[in-house]
């Protein structure tokens, strides 16, 4: 599934633009990466970064992804929730993202879940593929 994504985003941003978390950094301690099944099958997944800049530690949303077959049962929103609820408990007081423009769907589950527009952060540049989100936890 994760090769899945990789094509999905691959067809929609030009390369230098996809700004995926590697498949080998989900062994990362900073790193928290859960699985979303339905009768025991992968429907999805998400990853939460803990990230430091010179102000404090945020979480950052990577990897969100729900199978096109099982997306309008609310897989996604219940990754958001679970990833959320870790932040909250690894002391996160904040939560950003960068998603691509081009998908209307994740850009809406972001807003209903009470994220907001910001500029670029961490390694990000200003792109006219990106949206950047934060949301105060």
């Amino acid at each position: 599934m994760m090769a899945d994504s990789d094509r999905v985003y691959a067809d929609l941003y030009p390369v230098e633009e996809n700004h995926l978390l590697d498949p080998a950094a989900l062994i990362d301690p900073d790193i928290t990466f859960l699985v979303a099944r339905c009768d025991g099958v992968v429907a999805g997944f998400g990853a939460l970064a803990i990230r430091r800049d010179e102000n404090a530690a945020y979480g950052e949303l990577k990897r969100m992804y729900v199978a096109p077959s099982l997306r309008g049962i609310g897989l996604g929103r219940r990754l958001l929730q679970a990833l959320e609820d870790r932040a909250r408990a690894d002391g996160m007081a904040l939560l950003r993202l960068e998603t691509g423009n081009r998908q209307p769907e994740a850009i809406g589950l972001y807003r209903a879940a009470g994220f907001t527009e910001r500029g670029p952060f961490g390694p990000y540049a200003e792109s006219e593929h990106s949206l950047y989100m934060e949301k105060r936890l």
